[in-house]
């Protein structure tokens, strides 16, 4: 959960040197000018961007990439993960005959599987599509396809439709109201960033090809990458997790036969470069799932250790963490959401509490208290199918909020409310202890070796043998190459 900032809703071809810069950050490409690295909080924005672009472009593109990073956790500082996309990034606009063009590639810190394009060449992957890829030519034909949406001109035709800053800005302030599915909403509108029409994604798709095809990658790998993406929309689907690119790019398995097709008639059974192994030298290490920095699940524990909280949930509720807020939720429709909002200093928690954002408040009903030197106001609302217990603290100058949901008021409702506001308190060195980092690790399969018995190194997570499979393009029973490298998750 990302809460800083107020409320967290939610080139050169390749025989060329790569000029890096800078530590980290965002990757600037041009096909005449190098590839720069630039550190975040130099928001950069491209000084040149595909042929016939319209300059609004660039002020919509310019204006909206620093809310994107916020809305996506920020930016993923990871070297070997940006030299990589930049070669691929370089390669591709060859391909695609931009000589003048400039894109800035951003990796975001987000587990989600996820890929899109703004106006003005700003082209947006998170680390959750980098862990999922299992080859270079697979993240190229990613690459490729969101680089044809610009040079396509798709981003800007989507804007016409619906204003980016109006989207943004429902993701990044959505109101609450009272309604259960403010969440779903704004992540609705969050991957509204990447909708275009089933028109525009085979367009994209094609054109995607054909760049990929031309910079000498595998041209059946957008095809292939679209299966895998299908497998794991169905594993997210099992795990309650948001979908990101996979509800704006439908792996359907028209589109993924009409992938094939087009590969075919534009290349034959040529096979460009698959690259497995420098993809996976380059991914190896790569944060997997959420962020330490957004905060971490452990049971029903939620600990954030650089806003040094935490807090638990009754027993029954199973937590999530996203962008948007940490959720929990009970069997027996109970749930409870906990997020941050920005509040002046001089503003008091009762009448914050008081000041209209929660729908239904009974205001006779806020009282004030203090819980482990933590001041909290606490009150009760009521709309026609929900029932809320809503409490708001003050930390570090930082206002925190939980909304506690049923269909209707109880004991056992309101002592579980209250037991959680008692658990808020300040980490110590015990709950840091606790936090646990996973990443992407990469092992080297022996003689012997099945696709079932590396399975079995990630068993101890949740659906982990299942993951195993997906992240690797495996079913349970192939072959496995010895000598050959594979991706489990596991602690780091």
């Amino acid at each position: 959960m990302n809460l800083l900032g107020g409320i967290a809703i939610g080139v050169r071809n390749s025989v060329l040197a790569v000029s890096l810069l800078a530590l980290s950050g965002c990757t600037t490409l041009t096909s005449t000018g190098g590839i720069a690295v630039t550190q975040t909080g130099d928001n950069p924005a491209p000084t040149v961007v595909p042929e016939g672009t319209d300059p609004d472009d660039v002020v919509i593109g310019r204006r909206e990439h620093p809310r994107i990073i916020a809305a996506y956790g920020g930016v993923y500082s990871d070297r070997p993960a940006e030299i990589m996309v930049a070669r691929i990034v370089g390669r591709l606009l060859a391909a695609a005959d931009q000589p003048n063009a400039q894109f800035q590639v951003t990796i975001l810190d987000s587990a989600e599987v996820n890929a899109f394009a703004l106006p003005g060449g700003y082209i947006y992957v998170t680390r959750g599509i980098l862990a999922l890829a299992s080859d270079t030519s697979e993240l190229a034909a990613v690459l490729a396809h969101e680089i044809s949406h610009v040079t396509l001109r798709h981003a800007r035709a989507r804007t016409n439709r619906t204003r980016t800053t109006e989207i943004v800005d429902r993701v990044i302030s959505g109101v609450f109201g009272g309604e259960a599915g403010a969440d779903q909403a704004a992540d609705r509108s969050k991957q509204s960033l990447a909708a275009f029409s089933q028109n525009q994604e085979l367009e994209a798709d094609r054109e995607g090809i054909k760049y990929a095809g031309k910079a000498g990658y595998d041209p059946q790998a957008a095809a292939r990458f679209l299966g895998v993406m299908s497998r794991f929309a169905t594993f997210s689907a099992g795990q309650n997790q948001g979908e990101g690119f996979l509800s704006s790019h439908p792996s359907t398995p028209d589109r993924i036969q009409k992938a094939v097709q087009v590969a075919t008639q534009m290349f034959g059974a040529a096979v460009g470069e698959v690259d497995r192994e420098g993809y996976l030298a380059s991914v190896a290490g790569l944060t997997f799932g959420d962020s330490v920095s957004q905060g971490s699940i452990v049971g029903r524990r939620f600990i954030h250790s650089a806003s040094k909280y935490t807090f638990a949930v009754p027993q029954g509720y199973t937590l999530q963490n996203s962008q948007n807020a940490v959720v929990g939720v009970a069997g027996d429709g109970e749930a409870v959401r906990f997020d941050s909002a920005e509040v002046g200093a001089n503003v008091g928690l009762a009448d914050y509490l008081k000041s209209g954002w929660i729908a239904g408040l009974k205001a006779d009903s806020v009282t004030t208290q203090s819980f482990n030197g933590v001041d909290m106001a606490s009150g009760i609302a009521q709309t026609d199918q929900w029932f809320f217990r809503v409490s708001v603290m003050r930390l570090d100058g930082q206002v925190y909020r939980f909304i506690f949901a049923a269909k209707a008021d109880s004991a056992r409702f309101a002592q579980g409310a209250e037991a959680t506001l008692k658990s808020f308190r300040r980490t110590d060195a015990t709950d840091l202890a606790q936090i646990r980092k996973v990443g992407i690790k990469i092992v080297v399969a022996r003689a012997g070796d099945s696709a079932d018995s590396l399975a079995k190194q990630m068993a101890g997570l949740n659906r982990g043998t299942e993951l195993f499979y997906i992240i690797n393009d495996l079913f349970p029973g192939d072959p496995i190459v010895p000598g050959q490298k594979y991706k489990v998750v596991a602690l780091q």
